[in-house]
């Protein structure tokens, strides 16, 4: 069985997918893009903003489902350009504890939805 996470603190999803989905104990989040979540707008600026964004969308996600990023057991970050890299893991990193922070992997990809610079998943344990 499965539970669909829905908050509307969180980008509303555009296509045929969930915000996140519970299957037993675990929780698999979609990917967040920094799409303000009340007027659906991109947040633009600069990449700390805009990872900022992303990185809130996905905390409302995980309070939905009732859980932390304590609890994320496993990060996907992708990015447009890994020259942003270490900008985007300075604000990434600041909602994690570096002592049980995640596991994680980086990928620059050719394109992202909207065009946008970061989009994360997460895999959490409930």
């Amino acid at each position: 069985m499965k539970k669909i996470i829905f908050t509307d603190k969180a980008p509303a999803p555009i296509g045929p997918y969930s915000q996140a989905v519970v299957a037993g104990n675990m929780l698999y989040t979609s990917g967040q893009i920094a799409l303000h979540p009340e007027t659906g707008e991109l947040v633009t600026g600069d990449i700390e903003t805009e990872t900022k964004q992303v990185m809130e969308n996905m905390k409302a996600v995980l309070d939905a489902a009732g859980t932390t990023f304590e609890n994320v057991i496993k990060s996907t970050i992708f990015i447009s350009n890994m020259d942003d890299f270490a900008k985007i893991n300075g604000v990434y990193g600041a909602y994690f504890n570096e002592k049980t922070a995640p596991a994680r992997e980086t990928v620059q990809v050719a394109k992202l939805p909207k065009n946008v610079n970061v989009e994360i998943s997460m895999i959490v344990a409930l």
